[in-house]
């Protein structure tokens, strides 16, 4: 039962990832008890990565952009995994921007900080609805695009 559990777990996260985010990639599950849910979770952490439509390079510019600003997203490896997320949520609440608690987690709180941000540096009228959407993907894109790497 155990090894279904951690099956089930891991193939909903990557549909959760390929779908976008993975805040709510284990819903669709009954929940595993407690302990299990800490085994599952620990085994599953190092596979979230979250780009948000951006190319590896694109991601890496975003990454090294954070560095420079005094957030430590990891390595610059353009791989959005949680530090590089962790990073971006301290800097977004830095900007008032109102991510939540930096969790790593890319769920509703993140994008819609996100979104603001896209919103106040590009001019784009996005909805605020934390929903990383088509166009939510194209503006964070076109940010990066304007980002020179300096790592």
């Amino acid at each position: 039962m155990r090894a279904l559990t951690k099956a089930l777990v891991g193939v909903t996260t990557a549909v959760g990832v390929a779908a976008g985010g993975v805040a709510h990639a284990g819903a669709a599950v009954a929940a595993p008890a407690p302990t299990q849910q800490r085994t599952a979770s620990a085994e599953v952490a190092p596979l979230a990565v979250v780009n948000l439509g951006l190319s590896t390079a694109q991601a890496k510019d975003w990454q090294c952009q954070l560095r420079v600003l005094g957030y430590n997203p990891g390595t610059p490896d353009g791989r959005l995994g949680t530090s590089s997320w962790k990073a971006a949520q301290r800097f977004f609440n830095d900007l008032g921007l109102e991510a939540g608690t930096p969790d790593g987690v890319v769920g509703a709180n993140t994008v819609m900080a996100l979104q603001r941000f896209l919103n106040m540096n590009l001019k784009e009228n996005l909805a605020v609805d934390g929903v990383p959407g088509a166009r939510t993907k194209a503006a964070f894109a076109e940010y990066a695009n304007l980002l020179s790497s300096v790592c």
